[in-house]
């Protein structure tokens, strides 16, 4: 399938560049390791390289409009380019999330006791960072390499450029139909679902509920996921979960889909999104309980059946659970970055491995 360029598909900076992963609002984190890549605070670099970053630069962290406003600087200079995350998409929605509290004028984390270490934004510039967010793709690509959040989709990016591309990103991420064989089986689930909601509905925010497998919630879910072009991939594909599990502040009946396990492109493409660890002991630690997507693959290693795709966020989104129990450098999580056409891993903490 051939993809032409659209506000959501645009063309990736040539020459020499450095994809960043997700950065969730660790402002400290990300000016560390453009020290290490060798940029300077503005964003420049002696050899003329330029950054790329996945999208999730905010919630969570520390300093949130921090990040955004450095990021937002980088790409106003043409010294970096961005895609949208699901975390961004939130934010364009102005949808309270587990963690985005710092942008909204009550702060729902810090009414609940969390994130409290959370900078909010001044609400002056609460429509800038809007206006930011509005403007950005959702693909980045050129010939030797594609960039996303969560999923490469040509499909998705299709429909994007085609049937919504004079739609918002957050229009289409709410109301963007599926098919209609979708539709029939989201009506033939909601009998089921309506009474699973009735019964559990209000226990899913509460993390000390024991809860059985929504099994109507959880297909239904997965359906309205894989429905919709803005939320396939900016939050990626679905499936009935094989336990539940608590995430995000939610209880959820749905797992992610390795989708990589069929990316059969030529072209290698980098993407974020998937918590991935440098070890399994962070993991235990840190993790959401979700399934490991990575289990059996090197923390530098290519994944797919080309060996071309890789994932490049390496779980500094729960570097607030570190710094929650005290802990400090080295830290378990890592904020990192791949130097293409080098194909080296480099983290925050100065390490760097070769992509194998």
């Amino acid at each position: 399938m051939t993809l032409r360029t659209s506000p959501y598909l645009q063309r990736l900076f040539e020459g020499s560049i450095d994809v960043v992963g997700d950065v969730h609002g660790e402002l400290q984190a990300l000016l560390t390791l453009m020290r290490t890549l060798g940029y300077d605070e503005g964003g420049e670099h002696p050899e003329g390289r330029r950054m790329v970053f996945l999208g999730d630069l905010c919630d969570r962290g520390p300093d949130s409009p921090g990040v955004l406003a450095l990021v937002r600087r980088l790409t106003e200079t043409g010294r970096a380019q961005v895609v949208l995350g699901n975390h961004e998409i939130n934010l364009l929605r102005e949808v309270p999330r587990h963690g985005n509290g710092w942008f909204f004028p009550d702060d729902h984390d810090r009414a609940h006791g969390e994130f409290r270490a959370s900078r909010p934004v001044p609400a002056e510039e609460r429509a800038g960072v809007l206006a930011f967010l509005r403007e950005l793709p959702v693909a980045l690509a050129r010939d030797d390499l594609r960039v996303v959040h969560a999923v490469w989709d040509d499909d998705s990016l299709a429909r994007l450029a085609g049937e919504f591309a004079t739609w918002s990103p957050e229009s289409i991420h709410s109301d963007a139909p599926g098919s209609v064989a979708q539709q029939v089986e989201l009506a033939r689930l909601e009998p089921a679902r309506a009474l699973e909601m009735s019964r559990y509905g209000e226990r899913l925010k509460d993390r000390t509920e024991v809860l059985p497998l929504l099994e109507a919630v959880g297909r239904s879910d997965a359906i309205w996921q894989r429905g919709n072009p803005m939320r396939v991939i900016t939050s990626g594909l679905e499936a009935l979960a094989a336990r539940p599990y608590f995430a995000g502040g939610t209880w959820r009946m749905t797992d992610r889909v390795k989708w990589w396990d069929s990316y059969d492109h030529a072209t290698p493409v980098m993407f974020g999104h998937y918590w991935r660890w440098m070890d399994a002991d962070a993991r235990r630690s840190y993790s959401r309980g979700e399934p490991d997507l990575f289990a059996g693959a090197a923390p530098h290693a290519w994944v797919g059946p080309r060996s071309n795709a890789f994932c490049t966020d390496f779980s500094v989104g729960a570097r607030y659970k570190e710094r929650e129990i005290g802990v400090a450098f080295p830290w378990s999580t890592r904020l990192a970055a791949v130097r293409w056409p080098e194909r080296e891993l480099v983290d925050d903490h100065g390490e760097r491995r070769p992509l194998a």
